[in-house]
């Protein structure tokens, strides 16, 4: 299957980027090189470094920018290890970077990832399949109370409780293999006529797939270091589409910009503590209605950005 993933909000993302022709650009989360394509076309004497933990993600996206082939270097790893992973290569700093935290359309329509609740397959949920721990493993080995909380959390499910309970109930009499045998599970543990809005399956898949890639583990780990990376007037661009990771990126982007620490009642600061910069966007950006309209996984999408102080 080739690899698609519709890039959301590219327009407002590169603009906001701000690329420069000579620059040096990051994007961690590299996907079917959709916003990486529309980088690397501005780029003159610049470079663009792209990463992704997906084999599949960095083999498409480097058939998609075969035409930029010298200014581009593909690294297949987690986002979280960027820093390190371009320092490597003799990186300090980069002029902008984008993280595009969804799933990508490739990864949810290819049947044997067993990401999605629409197919029967193995449940595996892994975006590096390199990874030991799959969806199998998490919902048949975790406590209820641990499948509990992770679904009630990560997928704000109003049946979390109802649902672990069913898990951890059928997986006695026999594990619990396939997406189709969770999805019987699941159905089961939601009243009928709660069935009617939306996939029953919808959240409760959402919320094991955030486990079992460590995403906003890896998010919270990432955001420091990717400010550090920043040049002076370099942008961090962060699209989220759940609010958990939208929480996570504010607050970063909060703390980075006022980082003091002082009681309010204090006349001046005493923490010595430097801002490191600005919230460009005060608001998140959304996206617009003619996006909405061409691809409605974009429905929870929403952009912050941040730009480092110039020195």
């Amino acid at each position: 299957m080739e690899f698609k993933h519709y890039s959301v909000m590219l327009r407002e993302t590169i603009e906001f980027l701000n690329i420069k022709a000579d620059g040096t650009y990051l994007d961690g989360t590299l996907g079917g090189g959709g916003h990486a394509w529309e980088v690397c076309s501005r780029l003159e004497r610049g470079h663009f470094y792209g990463i992704d933990q997906d084999d599949a993600a960095i083999a498409a996206a480097g058939q998609r920018l075969a035409d930029f082939a010298d200014k581009v270097t593909l690294i297949r790893g987690n986002y979280r290890n960027a820093r390190a992973a371009l320092g490597e290569r003799g990186v300090r700093q980069v002029d902008g970077i984008l993280l595009d935290l969804g799933v990508s359309s490739y990864q949810l329509d290819t049947q044997e990832r067993g990401f999605s609740y629409r197919y029967d397959s193995k449940l595996d949920m892994r975006m590096d399949r390199r990874q030991t721990l799959t969806a199998r493993d998490i919902v048949n080995t975790y406590s209820e109370t641990r499948l509990f909380h992770i679904i009630r959390d990560y997928g704000e499910d109003t049946f979390a409780k109802n649902i672990a309970k069913h898990i951890v109930q059928t997986r006695e009499r026999e594990p619990i293999e396939t997406t189709g045998q969770l999805n019987e599970v699941i159905k089961a543990a939601i009243p009928a006529k709660m069935r009617q809005s939306g996939h029953p399956s919808k959240k409760t898949f959402q919320a094991i797939r955030i486990e079992c890639n460590h995403e906003l583990e890896v998010l919270r780990d990432a955001l420091e270091d990717m400010i550090a990376l920043l040049a002076p007037g370099g942008r961090l661009c962060i699209i989220t589409f759940h609010s958990l990771e939208d929480r996570i990126v504010k607050t970063a982007f909060k703390k980075a910009e006022n980082p003091c620490t002082c009681p309010p009642e204090f006349p001046v600061c005493v923490c010595g503590r430097q801002s490191l910069g600005s919230v460009i966007t005060r608001k998140p950006v959304l996206p617009g209605q003619e996006e909405l309209k061409e691809n409605s996984r974009s429905k929870s999408a929403k952009l912050r950005v941040f730009e480092k102080k110039e020195i």
